[in-house]
């Protein structure tokens, strides 16, 4: 995992994905190396976004663990292109992140 800040997120939006946006998380996915079985990927997370929505959306611990999460989720082989995906991925990153919060692991993080 990198965490990042926007200026970083948008150079590595811009040399990935020609989008000269920042971003919240950007998952990346790679093939299994050969003679391996299992695949590895990065998630590139923007700290500064999880700063600045943080505030309005539950804090910035729970904001940073959420886009941990998504990162994750995309990881693991979802997809948010269609309303659908969307709707499925954020439901299991909200169940994640209750289960975080019930046992506290989200305590103690970004402040």
């Amino acid at each position: 995992m990198i965490l990042a800040d926007n200026t970083e997120t948008i150079r590595v939006n811009r040399q990935l994905f020609d989008s000269d946006n920042s971003t919240d998380v950007i998952s990346l996915k790679y093939a299994p190396a050969p003679g391996s079985k299992t695949g590895f990927g990065e998630i590139v997370v923007n700290v500064d976004r999880a700063i600045e929505e943080g505030p309005y959306r539950g804090g910035m611990d729970r904001e940073l663990a959420l886009y941990i999460a998504h990162g994750l989720d995309h990881l693991s082989g979802e997809n948010d292109d269609t309303a659908a995906g969307y709707a499925r991925m954020r439901r299991r990153e909200l169940r994640w992140l209750k289960e975080a919060e019930k046992t506290g692991l989200l305590r103690g993080l970004i402040r």
